[in-house]
């Protein structure tokens, strides 16, 4: 009996079809979750590869891609491997960055961002509302709330309700031998970031028992000042009775910071100089540059590259993989790309074989684990406050040492 043409034209239509997607897919499950397959899971990040002062955090990159190169290495995660498509540039930029987060869904379709690290961050609403797992440094308050944004070591700019770390303000008050009596300049950036930093700090320095002298977010963040003598002598004239500040704490990046010191140390301040950022041992090749970073010392918050802990030689091992056996200069960024991406590796194993974002979501809702080179790690809780750990290094003579050791102290609650 003969069968129907229209029949036979939608029975080939079907086996065309059932081609197409095996071939498209490399033979796998087509899946309706956005960047999940039966073999791969398809993960991208944002970051600030250049900017206009020439500041960068390329390495994040590298940090991220040798964490996912060794989950690939052991198997994937849940038998999938990750299909790391790397970092786009937003150059610092708000329009770039949203711009960035677009492409990344719209059209690579990614499943999750990991990482992103950026001090602006104008793709979170986007991301947020496609519901895009999202792992990054959390310097910035979109990482404070949003049900699918996490910090890779915790919110770091909480909203009110939640908490401050004190891992900075402890940390110097060790240094001078306590907070009692010792006062403190701030100084930032004028952007959101540097502004939420001087809102933050004033209050944990100031629980910590510190005089807050100065607390400015003025510095322009487009252009980097060739003349900073404006700011040095407001701030040498902060302190008690006129005089200067026990410490100056600097809330900005490397190129800032290395014209700010510069420019404290001619002016004969001999106080703590201390920032979050420049832990780089890539910094130490120029003359002026170690000059300028000489007895900083540096807010880290994540285990000092200095310790020999069992992580941190996993650590080392799998950036000299990813950098093709090369012995490269650690650096902070490395470790946020690491971090970010060992985050969304644990909270996704957890989810199970299958991965969607409520599992993901499910399984973020009640993920803890300990030990890590961030310390012990919770969530909900990192999207309300940090995990609260931190140590603080000094460059001495062209070269890191541990000022103040790894470790976790009690949050304070931000009003």
């Amino acid at each position: 009996m003969r069968r129907p043409l229209r029949v036979i034209t939608a029975t080939f239509a079907l086996l065309l079809v059932t081609a197409c997607n095996s071939a498209s897919s490399g033979g796998s499950t087509p899946s309706s979750v956005r960047g999940v397959t039966a073999d791969t899971i398809k993960v991208g990040g944002i970051v600030s590869m250049t900017s206009a002062s020439g500041y960068s955090k390329k390495d994040t990159d590298l940090g991220a891609r040798a964490r996912y190169d060794r989950a690939n290495a052991e198997g994937g995660i849940n038998g999938r491997k990750i299909e790391y498509l790397g970092a786009e540039d937003d150059g610092q930029d708000p329009a770039r960055n949203l711009a960035a987060a677009r492409k990344l869904v719209q059209q690579d379709k990614v499943f999750a961002v990991s990482p992103m690290s950026s001090v602006t961050f104008a793709g979170a609403d986007f991301l947020e509302a496609q519901k895009v797992p999202t792992v990054g440094w959390g310097t910035l308050p979109s990482f404070c709330g949003p049900a699918h944004l996490y910090g890779f070591n915790g919110c770091l700019v909480p909203t009110p309700g939640g908490t401050l770390n004190q891992t900075w303000p402890e940390g110097l008050a060790a240094v001078l031998g306590g907070s009692r009596g010792k006062s403190v300049a701030l100084i930032a950036g004028d952007n959101d970031a540097g502004k939420f930093g001087i809102r933050t700090f004033t209050q944990g320095f100031k629980a910590a028992g510190f005089q807050v002298a100065y607390a400015k977010a003025v510095v322009p963040a487009t252009s980097m000042p060739s003349d900073w003598s404006a700011y040095t002598k407001e701030i040498l004239r902060s302190g008690p009775g006129g005089g200067a500040p026990d410490a100056v704490v600097s809330v900005m990046q490397t190129p800032y910071n290395i014209g700010l010191f510069t420019a404290l140390k001619r002016s004969g301040y001999k106080g703590v100089i201390s920032d979050p950022t420049d832990y780089d041992p890539g910094l130490l090749a120029k003359d002026a540059t170690k000059q300028a970073l000489d007895g900083v010392h540096v807010l880290l918050q994540f285990q000092p590259f200095e310790s020999d802990s069992p992580a941190m030689r996993q650590f080392k091992a799998d950036i000299k993989k990813a950098a093709g056996g090369e012995d490269v200069p650690l650096n902070m960024h490395m470790m946020t790309g690491y971090m970010s991406a060992d985050l969304f590796l644990s909270i996704a194993r957890k989810a199970g074989k299958d991965l969607t974002v409520e599992s993901f979501q499910q399984a973020a809702a009640g993920f803890s684990d300990t030990g890590t080179l961030v310390g012990d790690r919770a969530e909900p809780k990192g999207q309300k406050e940090s995990f609260g750990c931190g140590a603080l290094v000094r460059l001495k003579n062209g070269r890191y040492e541990v000022a103040v050791p790894f470790k976790c102290y009690p949050p304070i609650p931000f009003g």
